[in-house]
């Protein structure tokens, strides 16, 4: 089949995750994804646990669908390579600290000189302007700067992050929609673009529900534990054996939940829980008293009861139970693939099914420099001239 970004080429200057999140979805969707790793350690998360076979297996699972060249670009050999790398290309991203492309001779405007229909893309923590645009920005400290961290965990607890790096991830999402926006514009306009992409902006961006409570109330969302804001009940629920996720969004599942689930049709006509508002406003009553109930039988008891009544409701999975959870493996989230120096390994397979163009796993993340003699030759660089470069280290 056919995909979408077959023939788009996107050099991928990025490293650790945000940056190599984005280019590993460009790849998996067709785009020949060229990752430049800087002369000679390479991408830092290569150093990171687990290993297999010396191979990193946090790299290996954002770096599929790429192939590698090694290069040193503080010299003006290896600017000169990525010039001329940069003049065959679509798309470049980068997440370096704001100022470093421009030390490095392969900022936008330089590379726009040599390449006017380039989509260049730099995602950093704070932005390329502003006052914070030199600090560093790591996924923690846009959790904290976006005001998520302030809102996330137990009223009583102490500050906690989420539990994924949702805003490297999120930075990610960004740049990749906006590269795509890009595109599109240079398929009509026949015009590259600069694109700028903050890592705390992007978490901003999330914070909806809150903004709307903030500008419409001047409410300054504080933790709610697994709560949520204008909902009740909607929340974790203790059970006799763990914890229930517990979802009521509506007067018609309120009834149902109180009359066939916990046998309490009495709560439907209690001052305060009546409605969707009074339950919110008495939420730590409401709590309290559904646990009462729920506390007298086993979790599994009460999902199937729930369910029968088509009131939303679930589990709460550790990451294994979810890997190998059935509705997991039938959606094919998980993927095993034979890597040709590392051997069996497995990743994490596509999000979204699509009926003409789906993603494909076509190549393994490379190890370090692999493709360095395949890209250069195809640059038209002579066997003699690609020695030369190795011998003296700036590939």
């Amino acid at each position: 089949m056919m995909q979408p970004l077959e023939g788009v080429r996107v050099l991928d200057l990025s490293h650790v995750l945000a940056g190599p999140y984005c280019t590993m979805v460009l790849g998996d969707m067709g785009a020949e994804v060229i990752k430049v790793e800087q002369y000679p350690e390479g991408d830092l998360i290569r150093q990171m646990a687990p290993f297999q076979s010396g191979m990193s297996y946090g790299f290996s699972v954002i770096n599929r669908n790429k192939q590698g060249i090694r290069l040193d670009l503080t010299t003006e050999e290896g600017q000169e390579v990525f010039y001329r790398l940069a003049k065959t290309a679509d798309v470049i991203v980068e997440n370096y600290r704001p100022g470093v492309t421009k030390k490095l001779g392969i900022d936008y405007e330089t590379i726009k000189e040599k390449n006017p229909d380039i989509i260049y893309c730099s995602i950093s923590g704070f932005g390329q302007t502003g006052p914070y645009k030199h600090k560093a920005g790591l996924d923690i400290m846009a959790q904290g700067m976006s005001g998520i961290m302030s809102m996330t965990g137990e009223s009583n607890g102490r500050p906690v992050k989420v539990g994924v790096p949702v805003h490297d991830i999120g930075a990610g999402i960004t740049a990749l929609y906006h590269i795509l926006f890009a595109y599109i514009y240079k398929l009509k306009h026949h015009e590259g673009q600069y694109i700028d992409v903050s890592l705390v902006d992007s978490a901003l961006a999330w914070t909806v529900w809150e903004a709307a409570a903030y500008f419409g109330k001047g409410e300054i969302p504080v933790p709610s534990g697994s709560r949520h804001r204008r909902i009740a009940p909607y929340q974790a629920y203790k059970t006799q054996s763990g914890f229930i996720l517990l979802g009521i969004v509506n007067e018609r599942m309120w009834e149902r939940f109180c009359h066939h689930v916990v046998e309490r049709p009495q709560w439907q006509n209690d001052p305060r829980f009546a409605t969707g508002n009074d339950r919110i406003e008495n939420v730590e009553e409401l709590e309290k008293e559904i646990e009462a109930v729920l506390t007298t039988q086993p979790s599994d008891v009460w999902l199937k009861r729930l369910e029968k009544q088509g009131v939303p409701c679930g589990p709460i999975l550790n990451y294994e139970e979810t890997l190998h959870n059935e509705q997991t493996q039938h959606r094919e989230m998980v993927i095993d693939y034979d890597h040709p120096e590392v051997g069996l390994m497995k990743t994490l397979g596509f999000p979204a099914k699509m009926s003409k163009s789906p993603a494909e796993f076509r190549l393994p993340a490379p190890m370090l420099g692999q493709h360095t003699d395949h890209i250069l030759e195809e640059l038209d660089y002579s066997k003699a001239e690609i020695e030369r470069l190795k011998h003296k280290a700036i590939v």
